[in-house]
């Protein structure tokens, strides 16, 4: 069952991140319209430093609790197991 879940959740997640690259170029400048979104990252696909990585594209991962990227702001709070501050574990 986790399985299925978790293969949900990485299909919204690339769904959502498809349609908010169809609006990146009016926001890629405009960090203000959008949110970090923790817990859905790809393995060494993270925009920044977490607990347990240095630097970006460094997660060890997918999904890592702590491992976030850069979405359009409301992206977040739709996607399935995703969160807009750092999961614990």
């Amino acid at each position: 069952m986790q399985k299925a879940s978790a293969t949900a959740a990485l299909l919204t997640v690339s769904l959502a991140l498809a349609a908010g690259f169809a609006q990146a170029p009016a926001q890629a400048q405009d960090k203000g319209k959008q949110e970090k979104c923790y817990g859905i990252v790809k393995a060494g696909k993270n925009d920044c430093q977490t607990a347990q990585s240095s630097c970006a594209g460094t997660s060890k991962k997918d999904a890592q609790a702590d491992a976030w990227i850069y979405v359009p702001a409301g992206t977040c709070a739709k996607i399935v197991g995703a969160a807009t501050q750092p999961k614990k574990g």
